[in-house]
């Protein structure tokens, strides 16, 4: 903490809010943590910054103001209303409702500046300084309030066994009442009356008096309704605790008493693993357990009305583990000897598992610290080295121990992945590959014993934010995506490919159960991510390996949501529109295993065939010719008879515009001469010339090519009659043809293909050949020839297609 000034710096006063004269603020005594409490009833941290009080014009009064320390901008803003109860806990904690459902809290770092605060609160509330609560009256009728201020005090009857049933009557009565719950707490602050009213408890199971003892369950539940913190200090602590618990086995709605005392006492076991010296902390740790215990499992579940008056309770719970936390990290030698007994060869199972689990528990009591704190606590566990002792118990045969280990690496992870990756990085220049903390936590995800691989997904999870560039850091030295990923790359893909390569050495998996296919659905699921978020690692990886090849093995799979994944792992690289993968594609006929798995599932409508069906469409509106070309050339024959969508009529009619530039390079100049004249017949024919238009790239335009305006109609058009009138002859020539292949095509319906495909692994397939030769240069029905149906110009009412020529 910065060092405090012999004085507070002056805090002037603006229109719009409170400045701090002189600059940054340095006096710890106005610090303070801001909180605000969430849905599921837990604090949460908005900032550290310095509280100041002064009057805001806006709101009209004075107000709390907390300015971040880090840049001076306004964490809280909040209008000192003299209806609002604000309470006083801890000496350091000042907490109030906003609004309804709105609890907010100052956390101090020192009770001078807590007790300033308070004061000026009290101070605009026309309240005592030395009450730890001011209280809302709106509640109150004007008769009542009458009534409280004309007695200045609340009177309690004496604490006898013969008047439990009036002062569980008086407690019950006071609830409602703001006022009145205050004067019952201050009452029962003041006389001792809690340790007589445990004191009567005993009285009343020595006697079984059922009666006495329902008397009490309701006047101690009601104490606790009260949301106090003196009086909460009093029944939590060592000598009341236990007979509080008492008090509350016996509700009169249970026919039965409960026996939680037994279960604290006999059942649950406090284990020491590592001595604790501090007596203190030990308390704590015993008084915290025991509360949370009388949260979750003693108080009934509270009613929607009672919600608010439990907040104290989750408060002094909540500060409790941030204390805890932090005087077990301050114990250097109980770190100490936590570290050095887990990674000790000579420790028993037993013993470890114990000092795994106790760490795990430390790690999540850590989630409630403020974030410098907890930055302090992951720092500290990094010093004393966890990672390199996770390392170890990870390496352990004990299931329950590993396990253990793996949450430990979520918190870590998950709190900062750019110091796990610095470890991984550094111990690879001393161990073998094997022993690398990342690939054990591979090998944990391969190995899961787990059916539904339950702890397999949190490990990929866990891989998957290792792995995210998203969450690298960038510096003028180093850049932390390209040495890591280069580290992954080099001594961990192996690893996390092997089940997959492993897998896939035939035509179909080797292995094809349920429990194999998830894990391969989980690896591709990483791949997947990899190809979108890493550029030319996992190309490399990829093209080297022939991983694509292997991965489409899994389309014959019979659990179909292993086909879709490895389909899906092929469209992300498609998408990708790479040209070194479109080659790579062409060149090892990896659409063969994606035209079977399509074949073979036949007339089917489901997500195979929707999804394969995508990809080619894909293709085809992106106009990747290399893939176009591909397709058609080695696979129409499998693919002509599908009808029921137009995508791969689609494709051949791409891939014949494409052989019709390279056959009639004179139709360029008359491309933009068209597109300028632009012949309209019908609304549907310009949106399928300007889908031509946009289709048709740049690059295909040759330079210095003139675009003649319309102006300059009269002059050309005897220039350009000649081609027009030889492609409109060509064009009824091919429209009379097409409209024969269409009567066919419309009768026959959707069918199923006709064939299927047998391809030799090592060549192209008797289709292709067939393919290839039927579309040689010249050859009737070729993409060149004036009479192929499809071609440009031609008029297909199954595609719907009626383009102006904007090809070469």
């Amino acid at each position: 903490a910065p060092d405090q000034p012999s004085a507070p710096p002056a805090i002037a006063s603006q229109s719009g809010g409170c400045g701090v004269a002189g600059g940054r603020m340095t006096d710890t005594r106005r610090r303070v943590k801001v909180y605000t409490l969430n849905e599921d009833r837990q604090w949460d941290d908005r900032g550290t910054g310095h509280v100041s009080s002064c009057y805001v014009e806006r709101l009209k009064g004075m107000s709390l103001l907390v300015r971040a320390e880090s840049d001076g901008s306004l964490l809280l803003e909040s209008k000192i209303n003299p209806n609002t109860a604000y309470q006083k806990q801890q000496d350091t904690l000042i907490v109030w409702s906003e609004a309804e459902n709105y609890d907010l809290a100052l956390s101090f770092q020192e009770k001078a500046g807590c007790d300033e605060i308070w004061e000026k609160i009290c101070q605009v509330q026309g309240k005592d300084p030395s009450v730890d609560i001011t209280q809302d009256l709106v509640d109150e009728s004007e008769e009542e309030r009458f009534d409280d201020m004309s007695s200045p005090g609340l009177e309690l009857p004496s604490c006898e066994l013969s008047r439990l049933e009036e002062i569980a009557e008086l407690v019950a009565s006071s609830l409602p009442s703001p006022l009145r719950r205050e004067k019952l707490a201050l009452a029962l602050e003041n006389e001792g009356y809690i340790k007589k009213l445990l004191e009567i408890f005993h009285v009343c199971e020595d006697l079984e008096n059922i009666e006495g003892l329902h008397h009490l369950y309701e006047i101690i539940k009601g104490i606790f309704l009260l949301n106090r913190t003196a009086l909460f200090e009093v029944m939590f602590s060592e000598e009341c605790i236990m007979d509080v618990i008492g008090c509350l086995e016996y509700d009169p709605s249970l026919s039965q008493s409960r026996k939680h005392r037994e279960f604290l006492t006999k059942t649950a076991k406090f284990k020491e693993v590592i001595p604790i010296s501090d007596p203190e902390l030990k308390q704590k740790i015993h008084q915290t357990y025991r509360v949370q215990y009388i949260q979750d499992m003693v108080l009934p579940t509270p009613s929607v009305f009672e919600e608010n008056m439990l907040s104290t309770l989750h408060s002094f719970i909540f500060f409790n583990k941030v204390e805890i936390v932090g005087m077990l990290q301050e114990d250097e030698k109980f770190l100490t000897d936590l570290f050095a007994q887990l990674t000790d060869e000579a420790t028993d199972e037993e013993k470890r598992q114990e000092l795994v689990n106790f760490l795990k528990e430390f790690c999540a009591f850590s989630q409630t610290l403020q974030p410098q704190n907890r930055d302090a606590f992951f720092k500290t566990l990094s010093n004393m080295g966890i990672l390199p002792a996770l390392e170890v118990i990870l390496g352990m045969d004990d299931a329950q121990v590993r396990s253990a280990a793996t949450d430990i690496f979520s918190y870590l992870v998950e709190y900062n992945p750019s110091m796990v990756r610095e470890f991984v990085m550094q111990e690879a220049q001393q161990n073998d590959d094997d022993i690398l903390l990342i690939n054990l936590i591979i090998e944990h995800m391969i190995c899961d014993t787990d059916p539904e691989l339950g702890g397999a997904v949190l490990l990929m999870g866990l891989l998957r934010t290792l792995v995210d560039p998203e969450n690298m850091l960038a510096t003028a030295n180093k850049t932390e995506k390209t040495e890591f990923l280069g580290f992954f790359y080099k001594h961990c893909m192996h690893v996390l490919t092997a089940p997959l390569l492993a897998n896939t050495t035939e035509d179909k998996p080797s292995k094809d159960d349920f429990q194999t296919a998830q894990l391969l659905a989980l690896i591709l699921e990483l791949l997947t991510f990899c190809v979108e978020h890493h550029t030319y690692h996992i190309k490399n990886y990829i093209i080297n390996k022939d991983i694509l090849r292997r991965v489409l093995v899994l389309m014959a799979s019979k659990h179909a949501f292993l086909a879709l994944c490895a389909l899906r792992f092929k469209r992300k690289i498609i998408g990708l529109k790479d040209e070194f993968y479109n080659r790579y594609i062409m060149k090892s006929f990896l659409f063969e295993p994606v035209v079977k798995a399509f074949l073979n599932n036949g007339s089917r409508y489901n997500l195979m065939n929707s999804a394969i069906i995508e990809m080619f469409e894909f293709i085809r509106v992106e106009d990747i010719k290399s893939l176009t070309a591909h397709v058609i050339e080695n696979y129409w024959k499998a693919l002509e008879d599908v009808d029921y969508v137009q995508t791969f009529k689609g494709l051949k009619l791409r891939f014949e515009q494409q052989r019709e530039r390279q056959d009639n390079p004179k139709l360029d100049s008359m491309r933009s001469i068209l597109r300028n004249h632009r012949y309209r017949r019908d609304a549907r024919t310009l949106e399928d010339e300007e889908e031509m238009w946009f289709n048709t790239d740049e690059d295909d335009m040759e330079d210095g090519e003139a675009v003649v305006p319309p102006s300059d109609k009269a002059k050309n058009d005897e220039d350009i009659m000649d081609p027009i009138s030889k492609f409109m002859e060509r064009k009824k020539l091919k429209e009379s043809e097409e409209k024969e292949v269409l009567l066919k095509t419309n009768l026959s319906g959707r069918q199923s293909p006709s064939f299927k495909l047998s391809f030799s692994s090592g060549t192209k397939s008797n289709l292709t050949s067939q393919s290839t030769a039927s579309n040689l240069p010249g050859s009737p029905g070729s993409p060149g020839s004036p009479g192929s149906p499809g071609s440009p110009g031609s008029v297909s009412k199954s595609t719907s297609q009626m383009a102006a020529i904007t090809t070469k």
